[in-house]
């Protein structure tokens, strides 16, 4: 199942893209499936029809990992 994440590229705007699991400890690049913008909008500088990019970790400063449909069905605190 595919883990959505969003990208925060050095001086770039923020990518939304999946990938298949979460990247290791020796891992040099982020291989990013379906890369688009936040409002899912075309990337300038990707060609239209590119499924699958490939980027170098030096060029990322930090991801984030968003919940899944699943982990947001669960309900947290009840207050009653």
């Amino acid at each position: 199942m595919p883990i959505s994440i969003l990208i925060h590229i050095a001086n770039e705007e923020t990518i939304l893209g999946e990938i298949e699991q979460l990247p290791g400890i020796n891992d040099n690049l982020l291989i990013v499936n379906n890369p688009r913008k936040r409002d899912g909008k075309d990337i300038h500088y990707v060609e239209a029809s590119v499924t699958t990019v490939i980027w170098p970790w030096v060029r990322i400063n930090f991801i984030e990992i968003l919940p899944s449909d699943e982990e947001e069905a669960i309900i947290g605190f009840v207050r009653e």
